[in-house]
């Protein structure tokens, strides 16, 4: 019952997502090659950690 007031972890790591895919677009447009690559690397570690705690959810 008191499960609807505790925050979905979920959330945070998705609005952090969006902003590492947003740095790395920035970091493209101004041809920094390797800052795009890390940002979209870590970006990629944070999609893992959230399809991992949905999948948890799941079962």
């Amino acid at each position: 019952m008191l499960s609807i007031f505790k925050s979905d972890p979920t959330k945070k790591l998705k609005k952090q997502y969006s902003a590492k895919l947003e740095q790395a677009m920035l970091a493209q447009r101004k041809g920094d090659i390797t800052s795009y690559s890390q940002l979209t690397f870590d970006a990629e570690e944070i999609l893992k950690e959230i399809q991992r705690l949905e999948n948890s959810k799941a079962t």
